[in-house]
């Protein structure tokens, strides 16, 4: 288990991370999601045992990441966002030099730089210089460094930064492999990493932790989770007042219509499924249903409330003090 407890840490009398608390189990990919400036790094760097923190303290698997860096380090692979690599060096002679570097020699070497050569899907590119490579293959490159001594737990900040969509898919896929068998920290201000890979969310705003949850609990929390847009064969003016009187309504928007058919947006104030109210009324009215779309909940409505309000808290009380 990785385990934080109250980290905090601040630069120059700016609070950077403010009482930061959780544990992760193995099999776990949290997102550990935020905006610019949140505090995302500066906790991913104090777990990484490269930043001490003022207070409070972390357990990588048991090991004391701030009273012994170097013996939590060896159970962590870190990705930062901007990882050095030698462009002169080709892949093979990187993954080289990070094995001697983790303390792998000869055959065990050799071995394992083919076996993450195959994990990393970089055999295309083993011996071409980094300096050529493109984004998606140095990023690759990177996450080979990072995993090279099979670490049980991985830190991965802004994994898939400037890639397109197919070289994030590949970063993606490997995430998922890897998240069955180990803890996964993934920093990232994108929604859609968390979406892609992720079974369970933090959100971190000014340095505090505001939420934490799957994504799907998450996305039950958006005030759009359970709307419905329903198609009906009836004109608007004989379906509107009926569709009215549904149980917690809290907005009913005519989107299109004409002499036969009506397109309607209905959101309950609640969350609560409207779908089965829909059909008992249409089924009930002898109305043909035509269509019925419900949303699943939107993650960015939620995260811009989360963050906002911690945003808008936090200035009060800077005002009133």
């Amino acid at each position: 288990m990785l385990e934080v407890r109250d980290i905090r840490k601040s630069f120059n009398g700016r609070v950077a991370v403010d009482g930061v608390s959780f544990a992760v189990e193995k099999g776990t990919v949290l997102g550990f999601l935020g905006p610019n400036g949140a505090g995302k790094t500066t906790t991913m760097r104090i777990i990484a045992g490269y930043l001490l923190p003022d207070a409070g303290s972390v357990s990588v698997l048991g090991t004391d990441a701030v009273a012994d860096p170097v013996a939590a380090q060896r159970k962590i692979g870190y990705l930062p966002e901007n990882t050095p690599l030698y462009g002169e060096m080709t892949v093979e002679e990187f993954l080289d030099f990070i094995g001697e570097v983790r303390g792998f020699h000869g055959r065990a070497k050799l071995r394992r730089i083919d076996e993450i050569i195959e994990q990393c899907f970089l055999e295309p590119v083993r011996h071409q210089t980094i300096d050529t490579l493109s984004k998606g293959y140095r990023q690759r490159t990177c996450f080979a460094q990072a995993i090279f001594h099979d670490p049980p737990v991985l830190l991965l900040d802004e994994p898939t930064e400037g890639l397109d969509p197919n070289q994030k898919q590949v970063v993606r896929d490997m995430i998922r492999r890897m998240g069955q068998e180990k803890i996964i920290l993934l920093s990232t201000h994108i929604l859609e990493e968390v979406e892609a890979v992720c079974s369970r969310t933090i959100i971190i705003s000014r340095g505090r932790i505001v939420a934490d949850s799957t994504p799907d609990e998450l996305r039950r929390r958006s005030v759009t989770y359970n709307a419905a847009t329903v198609r009906l064969g009836v004109p608007a003016s004989q379906a509107e007042a009926e569709l009215r009187r549904l149980p917690a309504l809290a907005e009913l928007r005519i989107l299109e219509e004409d002499q036969r058919t009506c397109t309607v947006y209905l959101r309950p104030g609640d969350g609560r499924p409207l779908a089965p109210e829909i059909h008992a009324l249409a089924c009930e009215k002898k109305w043909p249903l035509m269509d019925v779309h419900t949303d699943e909940g939107d993650l960015s409505e939620v995260f811009r409330r989360i963050t906002v309000t911690e945003d808008t808290r936090s200035a009060g009380s800077s005002t009133a003090q």
